[in-house]
């Protein structure tokens, strides 16, 4: 035989029993078991395939024996190639971390012209005075965003109301511009608005530096109006016609919004979406109330039970896909984030379903004080009394605030894969660790698992998305498949799915 580069076919025949690779699995209430690795791979397999398969009597070279084959379930013999792509896997799913906190949140004023129950920023009334960030404080605060190791950051404005404060946004941003200029970062701009007093200055300076405008709609008038009071008034019809104000200037593409939901919700799942589809709005992020701020004091009086919220949840996104049958582009922006995490490689930018946790690892936040926190819901803790996880002050340098012992802590509790309850659940690849929450809900910063209302939430509704996977129907596979497909007009460019 002639000399070449390539071995025998007979020589790439596996010889012997297979061995069983490290996975989680959990039987499905349908009968079937889902199994699950650390590189984000997954199999949906008959209960009786499943059975041979870890009992060693899968028939080598069956079809079933190469889907576990080739998504790292089973090996003959584990090499250094195995080891290589295994390694590989891990390192793509987990990118995220590389480079350091990519959303850096700034304060610019914790006064509000509104008057949300659910309010979970713990807002100051809009004449009080003492809760504006000065120009110094900017100042260091912008230096330190650009003194993190990250090359491509995200600068975004929260309150309080920012446009309160617009004059110290319009010079954070020019400031923050210039001097990302003379460095090799990106940055992006996004405010975070309720876009009660938007004004043409406002709109002009958006588009001038490419702002994204993020904001809030509850749903149709008799919803939002009750969630979201400015004094005795209604603020629907402000916000309905300033999002297509903001649509026509900037583009739809930097418009989004979110919806929180209260009992006033549970009712209105459709009239919600229908909302939003009346807006050109093609995605709905439906969360739940936050446990900070004054939605701790009103949840008895707005909030819901976790299984009430679940069956809104269920409900509307059985809408959207009903609605995305019939040629209507929307997607839920949660489902859209869970999804990306299953069916691709990689991972996503959303800081609550990061581990090791994205609370300092992905996120950083600069108060109107000059405070610097872990994140948003780590600010939200300070202001009801709490300050356990300041990193610092923006006087103190960025290795001081990256290596504090608040720091440790949360990197010590923040890694998914070696916590309680997590290291053996089959969502392990698809989920985060949220030590602060833990902390406030449940006293510690690791928690307990079973009673954890995250964790329950999270099983929830991955368990719905897994459910939509298996589901046989082309149509169904063809609209998850689109809403990862950035050129698909039912994906936006909401900033919670960067």
């Amino acid at each position: 035989m002639a000399n070449t580069l390539f071995h025998d076919p007979a020589s790439y025949q596996e010889a012997g029993s297979y061995r069983l690779m490290p996975f989680q699995f959990e039987r499905r209430p349908n009968g079937s078991v889902l199994l699950t690795n650390q590189g984000g791979e997954f199999l949906i397999l008959a209960s009786s395939a499943f059975d041979e398969f870890v009992a060693g009597r899968l028939a080598i070279g069956s079809p079933k024996y190469f889907d576990l084959k080739s998504r790292h379930f089973l090996t003959h013999k584990f090499n250094a190639t195995t080891a290589r792509v295994a390694a590989s896997q891990w390192r793509t799913k987990k990118a995220f971390i590389e480079g350091g906190p990519k959303l850096h949140i700034f304060v610019p004023t914790l006064r509000c012209n509104q008057g949300c129950g659910y309010c979970q920023a713990s807002r100051a009334d809009i004449h009080a005075s003492g809760y504006d960030m000065s120009k110094q404080t900017a100042s260091s605060a912008i230096d330190l965003m650009l003194a993190s190791s990250a090359q491509a950051v995200t600068m975004e404005f929260q309150g309080g109301e920012p446009l309160l404060a617009f004059d110290l946004v319009r010079w954070m941003t020019e400031t923050a511009a210039d001097r990302v200029a003379m460095s090799r970062k990106t940055i992006q701009f996004v405010i975070c608005t309720n876009l009660t007093c938007l004004t043409e200055a406002h709109l002009d300076f958006f588009k001038q530096y490419n702002i994204a405008v993020s904001t809030s709609l509850d749903g149709p008038a008799h919803v939002h109006d009750r969630n979201r009071p400015m004094g005795s008034s209604g603020t629907h019809a402000t916000v309905v016609g300033n999002i297509r104000r903001c649509q026509e200037s900037l583009g739809a593409g930097n418009v989004s919004a979110l919806m929180t939901t209260t009992v006033r919700s549970l009712a209105n799942a459709r009239g919600i979406v229908d909302e939003y589809i009346a807006l050109g709005l093609n995605s709905v992020f439906i969360r739940e109330l936050n446990p900070y701020g004054y939605a701790a004091k009103s949840a008895k009086a707005l909030g819901c039970s976790l299984e009430n919220f679940l069956l809104f949840y269920r409900e509307a996104l059985e809408y959207i896909l009903y609605l995305n049958q019939g040629g209507t582009f929307i997607n839920e922006g949660y489902a859209s984030i869970l999804l990306r995490k299953i069916l691709t490689p990689f991972g996503v930018g959303f800081v609550d379903l990061q581990s090791p946790t994205g609370e300092g690892f992905g996120v950083i936040l600069y108060n109107h004080d000059g405070s610097v926190y872990a994140s948003d819901e780590a600010r939200m803790l300070a202001e009801m009394g709490d300050p356990t996880f300041c990193l610092g002050h923006v006087n103190d340098d960025w290795n001081t605030l990256i290596a504090s012992d608040t720091m440790r802590c949360l990197g010590a509790a923040g890694v998914a894969e070696a916590l309680p309850g997590c290291s053996d659940c089959v969502y392990l690849p698809y989920c985060g660790a949220d030590p602060i929450r833990h902390y406030r809900t449940q006293g510690d910063l690791i928690g307990h698992r079973p009673s954890s209302s995250f964790c329950r939430k999270q099983k929830a509704i991955l368990g719905i998305m897994f459910d939509l996977i298996e589901d046989p129907s082309p149509k169904v596979q063809d609209i998850l498949l689109g809403w990862l497909n950035p050129n698909r007009r039912c994906l936006p460019g909401a900033p919670w799915l960067s």
